[in-house]
């Protein structure tokens, strides 16, 4: 894990993110238990209050679940609705940012299916 305060990203978006792209992953499959917010905060220097805040969102997210005394283990299935809304979001963001930046340099919609087909080739 990464985390830069300097990002304009609050810390406990970032620490709920990264979590979120490891359970996209598999980095951490369903059943597993997690780092602990005491880990987490203690490797990367970051309040133990803002871990939890992070970790709770992925709680409300269905994809962690606390069990009281051991900690936070992924949830049966959150593989799967992590990556989905990993994909959603890539479409929401990042391909209309691709597809903008595309059209300012000049390629019309052939060309970039035609790079994007090689990519996938090579």
């Amino acid at each position: 894990m990464h985390f830069d305060d300097s990002s304009g990203v609050p810390l406990f978006r970032q620490v709920a993110n990264q979590l979120g792209e490891a359970i996209a992953a598999g980095v951490y499959g369903e059943g597993e238990q997690v780092p602990s917010t005491t880990e987490i905060s203690a490797a990367y220097r970051i309040n133990p209050a803002t871990v939890l805040k992070g970790m709770n969102l992925l709680v409300d997210q269905g994809l962690l679940e606390k069990r009281r005394g051991l900690g936070m283990f992924v949830t049966a299935g959150a593989g799967r609705r992590a990556q989905r809304a990993k994909r959603e979001e890539f479409l929401d963001t990042g391909l209309k940012q691709f597809i903008g930046e595309a059209k300012r340099l000049g390629f019309d919609a052939d060309e970039l299916v035609e790079l994007i087909r090689k990519g996938y080739a090579s």
